[in-house]
């Protein structure tokens, strides 16, 4: 149990990193919830959905290595600026493309590439985005305060994740999409003005003459040590698979016959269930067994996805969702933890940049995934895939769990 739940916040500098972070997450949730709906409806077709992801998914990953060397060896707190600017700018664009006087004078298919190659541009500010903010709350934190500062972060996220979606469902069904985006554009603006008062500072490392040389170092530490790949790899699969968020607006259409409105909520009950289960974490840590509580966290996360598959009741999909989200909040906390707690100083931008390769896009490829499983194979039967698939990457990696990695995370809780 944290002795002082709150003692992260003390810190005037992670506030405002916390409030940068915020309403980022808040424009980026609202914002994928308006193009989500908007290219759903102008096409009618789920692999659309999946190739937003993809959109955003291929440049974060492609530039994810190269981005944590540059992470590491420059001032953090300007590259953050930097690529909160460049989001901001990719933001604006989608809110004029999609004007109906612009609109209108478009074929559908000109008009949803060109929501394709911003999204791009979007997925290329993300992969530099991920290593700079790790970096720098590591630099912001002191190391016995990263379990809380972890959980503080990862709460606001989801704060964030429940009221980005829902308003961005509210905002579209009532306001139209080209209000929504003013809106987004006003909380990409706020989160660009907090970043301003994160002080800069030199970066602690120096790199090697060979830039091949440095990002071989940075991989080499993330696959030599078993508790961050057992962490990632569960992780990775399980999101892969196990992403049926993508799949809610056709749910939300075909299925359960809901509106804009209602899909906003449905959208924001994973993060609900998240929100208060961290909280919660913020006094009774998920890491006195973490590999244990890894396991069971993921296991409920699947059976939550099977649920949600299956169900034809409104309200028990938002319960399903609700509790997959609860459960895949232990697992944040457990592996961003670790990741800090594990990581020096001077190699931060390039782990980050192997844990977004893994995790950070994951739910963009997963949401290609069940794009594309929805198309081949029916919405419903493409959700309980996944979520059988999700139970089955828990019960291989309970089976071939090394003893090492198991005893190495419950020292590591002790500490």
């Amino acid at each position: 149990m944290e002795k002082d739940p709150y003692i992260a916040l003390k810190y005037p500098e992670f506030r405002f990193f916390l409030s940068m972070r915020f309403f980022l997450t808040l424009a980026y949730q609202v914002q994928a919830v308006i193009i989500g709906w908007y290219v759903y409806s102008i096409t009618q077709n789920p692999l659309s959905l999946g190739l937003i992801g993809l959109a955003e998914a291929l440049p974060a990953i492609g530039i994810a290595l190269y981005s944590g060397y540059i992470a590491d060896k420059v001032d953090r707190a300007l590259l953050l600026r930097w690529v909160l600017t460049i989001m901001f700018t990719a933001s604006a664009a989608l809110y004029f493309i999609t004007l109906p006087q612009f609109a209108a004078q478009l074929a559908t298919q000109t008009l949803v590439f060109l929501i394709y190659v911003i999204i791009f541009i979007i997925g290329l500010a993300r992969g530099f985005y991920a290593p700079a903010a790790f970096s720098l709350m590591g630099m912001i934190i002191k190391r016995e305060h990263y379990a809380n500062s972890s959980t503080w972060n990862s709460s606001i996220w989801q704060t964030a994740s429940i009221i980005g979606p829902a308003l961005g469902g509210l905002m579209y069904g009532f306001a139209g999409l080209n209000h929504s985006f003013i809106l987004v554009i006003i909380f990409m603006l706020l989160s660009v003005f907090c970043a301003f008062f994160i002080k800069r500072r030199p970066p602690v490392y120096v790199p090697s003459t060979n830039i091949y040389e440095s990002l071989s170092q940075g991989l080499k530490f993330v696959f030599n040590n078993k508790i961050i790949v057992g962490a990632l790899s569960l992780d990775l699969f399980s999101v892969f698979f196990g992403g049926a968020v993508a799949l809610i607006p056709v749910i939300a259409h075909q299925v359960l016959n809901v509106g804009a409105q209602e899909f906003g909520f449905m959208r924001a009950a994973p993060a609900v269930g998240a929100v208060v289960t961290m909280f919660a974490m913020t006094r009774f840590s998920p890491m006195n067994k973490p590999w244990r509580n890894l396991l069971v966290a993921i296991t409920g996360f699947g059976i939550c996805i099977i649920g949600f598959g299956l169900s034809k009741s409104y309200y028990l999909s938002i319960l399903f969702l609700v509790l997959e989200g609860g459960f895949d909040s232990v697992s944040v906390i457990i592996r961003s933890t670790l990741l800090q707690m594990l990581t020096p100083d001077e190699m931060r931008g390039r782990v980050s940049a192997v844990n977004s390769m893994f995790i950070g896009s994951s739910n963009e490829i997963g949401q290609f995934e069940s794009g594309l499983t929805a198309r081949l194979m029916g919405t419903v039967p493409a959700i309980v895939f996944g979520g059988c698939v999700t139970l089955g990457v828990v019960g291989i990696t309970w089976l071939k769990t090394n003893t090492f990695v198991h005893k190495s995370l419950e020292e590591l809780a002790k500490r």
